[in-house]
C-alpha cells in the first residue's frame, strides 16, 4: 500500500497506515440515555443503524433499570424480539444487549454531568456485542 501511494502521489507524505479489521454483519440497535430535567435519566432501546429513523420501533424506560426492566424494555420492541433470530436473520446475544442497558442505565444514575449518551449501532453478533458509534455531551 505505502509503495502504491508513493508511486500514485510521490509528494505525499505518509507517517504509516492504520489497520482495523472489518467488523462483521449483525443485527443492529440503538441504546441511549436522554436527561429529563423532571424524571432524570431516560433509557432507550429499539432498532438501530439505518432503521432507527424509519422503523421508530424504540421503547422507554427510567434509569437505572432493574434486569426484569431491562427485559421488558427489550421485548417490548421488534430489534428486541428479533434478537432470538428471524428468517433469514441470525439470532444475537441478548444477554450481551441486556448489560449494555443495564449498564448505560448505570453511567447516567451516577453521573448526573452526563445529559446524553447513544450507541447507535450497537453491533449484536451470535456471542457478543460492540459499539461502532458512541455520542455523548456533558452538562456545561
Amino acid at each position: 500500500m505505502m509503495t502504491d501511494v508513493k508511486t500514485a502521489v510521490p509528494q505525499a507524505k505518509l507517517d504509516g497506515v492504520l489497520i482495523q479489521p472489518m467488523i462483521p454483519d449483525g443485527q443492529e440497535v440503538i441504546v441511549g440515555v436522554v436527561r429529563d430535567p423532571q424524571f432524570g435519566p431516560v433509557l432507550m432501546f429499539g432498532s438501530g443503524g439505518v432503521e432507527v429513523e424509519g422503523l421508530k420501533d424504540v421503547a422507554f424506560a427510567l434509569a437505572p433499570l432493574t434486569l426484569a426492566e431491562a427485559q421488558a424494555l427489550l421485548h417490548n420492541t421488534w430489534a428486541g424480539r428479533k434478537l432470538a433470530g428471524y428468517r433469514n436473520v441470525g439470532a444475537g446475544d441478548e444477554t450481551a444487549v441486556l448489560q449494555t442497558i443495564l449498564h448505560l442505565g448505570q453511567l447516567a444514575a451516577d453521573h448526573p454531568q452526563l445529559v446524553e449518551i447513544e450507541i447507535n449501532p450497537l453491533r449484536v453478533f451470535l456471542t457478543s456485542a460492540l459499539a461502532l458509534d458512541v455520542r455523548a455531551r456533558l452538562a456545561e
